[in-house]
């Protein structure tokens, strides 16, 4: 080596060597900061990607809902679950996320500590440890956003575009926001032991029984029962099924809220429910009707997707299927006695959501089992009908909660704005008169 070589990679000198004396007694100090942070990478990463799962089943929905109007409202019906995206974005982080989970005031509604994200960080969520708080935040308001989202399968095709955004911002603050509170945020559901893992209660009986309150109050679509209105694109809606249970993986197994054995059981028995249902709706339709059709087999499967999605951290495959199985025919039908009490819930949110909800946290109640989630509770099969108890305490609850404040909120709109369109931008349709656009141009 010459000389040069030989000052280019001579040992360091006395500054190299204090350097790298406090490199050495820095590593232990940072690896024990590492070592005792509660924030866990896997954790994070997988909040976030189901975070995003839950974020796709909103236009998924928008799909769903969009290939079961005419088409002279489809593209009115896809842009009110965009625009639900879009506005309960903004106010989940202005108030709504510290109404649902901020301190507890009296057992009934969080504080504004959160108001506009305040304090809400990096740092380690209150509610789960392992994840930084603003991942705990965003997931969260996935929920919050589809929720409402729902409600539109019973309101489609005549209600106004602008009364509906208000609707949704009023409904999401004075319905959703508490509700989530009760279950998920320590109010007085889960003091009273209340289970609802992914939101059973919160999402599916309190969007479903809103829908029909709304479906009440609007009245029927122009012209119905003087013909009868079809599903204008099948294609579109097993589309809109297929996200929806695609996202639904990361509504409930994301809801164990860590990468863990939990999470894997709830990803499980979610898919396990959805095939159930699917299968035993097919097999109801052709029994009764001779032949299965499509529509029947997206219905059957988002039947039981939401039946499962308040039990799904705390019961095991075989309740599964029976979940699943069973709520095919409880939703089908609740869905036939719609034509015969009178009322237009449209897309049947209350038909699958709010009936199927409630099987879903009755079922719960009967076959939970802490073997799946110690954290749980076991319910009527595994020796604890007390569980069943609670568990129709929450649905009466929700029922009666959710239907009268939606009642009051849609009767103001009503008297003040008007909710529907007038009956000429009916007969035309929404997506000329609410947007001055066209789903589709060739026809």
């Amino acid at each position: 080596m010459n000389t040069k070589m030989k000052r280019r990679f001579r040992w360091p000198g006395k500054w190299g060597l204090k350097l790298a004396a406090l490199a050495a007694l820095a590593l232990p100090s940072l690896a024990a900061a590492a070592e005792g942070s509660p924030i866990s990478a896997g954790d994070t990463g997988f909040i976030m990607l189901s975070a995003a799962l839950v974020m796709i089943m909103t236009p998924g929905l928008g799909l769903f809902y969009g290939g079961m109007v005419r088409t002279k409202n489809v593209l009115g019906t896809i842009m009110q679950s965009f625009a639900v995206l879009g506005i309960i974005s903004i106010q989940w982080v202005l108030w709504g996320y510290s109404l649902a989970f901020g301190q507890d005031i009296g057992n009934l509604i969080g504080s504004l500590e959160f108001i506009g994200l305040k304090g809400v960080g990096q740092e380690a969520a209150p509610l789960a440890p392992t994840i930084p708080h603003l991942g705990f935040m965003v997931f969260q308001a996935m929920f919050a956003i589809i929720t409402p989202a729902l409600i539109a399968g019973a309101l489609a095709e005549r209600v106004k575009f602008s009364v509906f955004l208000l609707f949704v911002v009023l409904w999401s603050t004075l319905v959703y926001d508490p509700l989530a509170h009760w279950i998920w945020g320590g109010g007085w559901l889960a003091d009273l032991g209340a289970l609802d893992f992914a939101g059973g209660t919160v999402v599916h009986i309190a969007s479903g029984v809103s829908a029909l309150v709304v479906s009440l109050v609007l009245g029927k679509r122009r012209g119905l029962g003087n013909g009868t209105i079809l599903p204008h694109n099948l294609t579109m809606v097993l589309i809109g099924t297929a996200l929806l249970w695609f996202g639904w993986f990361g509504f409930n197994a994301g809801s164990a809220l860590a990468a863990n054995g939990l999470a894997v059981s709830a990803f499980v028995v979610t898919n396990i429910s959805a095939a159930a249902a699917m299968v035993s709706w097919m097999a109801l339709e052709w029994l009764l009707r001779g032949k299965p059709t499509a529509l029947g087999a997206a219905s059957g499967a988002v039947a039981g997707l939401v039946a499962i999605t308040p039990a799904a951290g705390f019961v095991n495959p075989l309740a599964a299927i029976v979940i699943g199985t069973l709520v095919s025919p409880v939703c089908f039908g609740a869905i036939q006695l719609k034509g015969r009490l009178g009322y237009d819930d449209s897309l049947d949110a209350f038909g699958v959501h709010g009936v199927g909800g409630t099987w879903g946290a009755l079922a719960t109640g009967i076959f939970a089992s802490t073997a799946v989630n110690p954290n749980g509770a076991n319910g009527l099969l595994y020796g604890n009908p007390g569980l069943l108890g609670v568990q129709c305490i929450a649905v009466a609850a929700t029922i009666l909660f959710c239907g009268s404040m939606t009642f009051v909120i849609i009767k103001l709109l009503d008297a003040t704005l008007g909710l529907r369109v007038p009956e000429h931008e009916e007969v035309i349709g929404l997506d000329l008169t609410q947007h001055g656009e066209a789903g589709y141009h060739n026809m």
